[in-house]
């Protein structure tokens, strides 16, 4: 047998041995840390005793509230309960395609007003809670799906326009795609936040209203690029065929083109999605506190819990990780 494949298979081997025998004290002493000698109890006295030898997870257990709601009134924050559970069911169901592309709509046409109304009351002995006081996961959840909601529409006509034989329409999408591109996100964010309203009369719109468009403006772009990703891998028989059926130009790309686009880009949208689900943690930035920004408000003024911003930094990556991972798993 040849030297070289003997050596190749006993340096696999010796890896295979080597690998679990050096990380095994890593993983020990982790395990060690996160669970074994952790606190789980909201017990300020017991998390300062452990003092870096046991992770406090205590600290979840007392700040929960606030990390997962914000700044939302206390007693009402069954109503947010409410939302982040519908929204997180209907979010994975419509990502696994549970329900038809009809039916997915008409759901999320109702729950969107319905939230909304739920969200601020003023009705039926509800208390009204202004945008300013949402936060935290529902927030991040609001924020990214209407924002991917709304920027979809958009950003197919971007990618038609940019394809387009039409010189001067082609040419401003072509301007409007990588100008945002070219832009971060809180440089966008603090002009839609600090001023755009000097440019509104009256008081404009609110805060939470602004940054959800400006979102949605921004993801337009870079989904047109996904979506055009996607056109340009539709054979080009395909709206052949259409028109030699009698297909007009609108008909074409609604019945033949954009459907076979759009599942040949699906991967790439939803990765999309993820990456706009996490990016919303900038709005904190203006002084919209979702998640990311609600743990913050949660210890930042706690002298107490404010040392153990470790664990609730990893709580809420493991929750980023829990929504990312399952939209990614569920695609089909």
């Amino acid at each position: 047998m040849n030297t070289n494949l003997l050596l190749h298979r006993f340096f696999n081997g010796f890896l295979w041995l080597a690998l679990p025998l050096l990380l095994a004290p890593v993983a020990w002493a982790l395990a060690d840390w996160a669970v074994f000698s952790a606190v789980f109890r909201p017990d300020l006295q017991a998390c300062q005793q452990a003092g870096g030898q046991g992770a406090c997870w205590g600290v979840v257990a007392e700040k929960w509230r606030v990390i997962l709601f914000g700044r939302y009134p206390l007693e009402e924050q069954w109503r947010a309960g409410i939302v982040l559970l519908l929204w997180s069911v209907l979010l994975f169901a419509t990502a696994a395609r549970v329900f038809t592309s009809k039916t997915a709509f008409s759901l999320w046409a109702l729950l969107l007003p319905a939230s909304a109304v739920l969200l601020h009351g003023g009705f039926a002995d509800l208390a009204v809670v202004p945008t300013s006081l949402w936060g935290g996961l529902p927030l991040t959840l609001i924020l990214s799906t209407v924002g991917f909601a709304m920027a979809l529409p958009l950003a197919v006509l971007l990618a038609l326009g940019r394809q387009s034989a039409f010189a001067p329409l082609r040419r401003f999408c072509i301007a409007y795609i990588e100008l945002l591109r070219a832009l971060p996100l809180v440089t966008v964010l603090f002009l839609a936040a600090f001023v755009l309203p000097l440019w509104l009369p009256g008081e404009g719109l609110d805060l939470f209203t602004r940054v959800l468009f400006t979102i949605a403006l921004f993801s337009a772009a870079y989904l047109a690029e996904v979506l055009r990703g996607g056109l340009q891998a539709v054979p080009a028989g395909q709206g052949q065929a259409a028109k030699a059926l009698g297909l007009n130009g609108v008909q074409r790309n609604v019945h033949v083109v954009l459907p076979q686009a759009i599942r040949a880009c699906l991967p790439s949208l939803i990765n999309s999605f993820v990456t706009l689900f996490k990016e919303c943690s900038l709005v904190t930035i203006v002084a919209l506190f979702e998640l990311t920004g609600a743990l913050s408000l949660a210890l930042a003024g706690d002298v107490q819990w404010r040392s153990f911003y470790l664990e609730g930094y990893l709580f809420i990556g493991l929750v980023y990780w829990a929504y990312c991972f399952g939209l990614s798993k569920t695609v089909k």
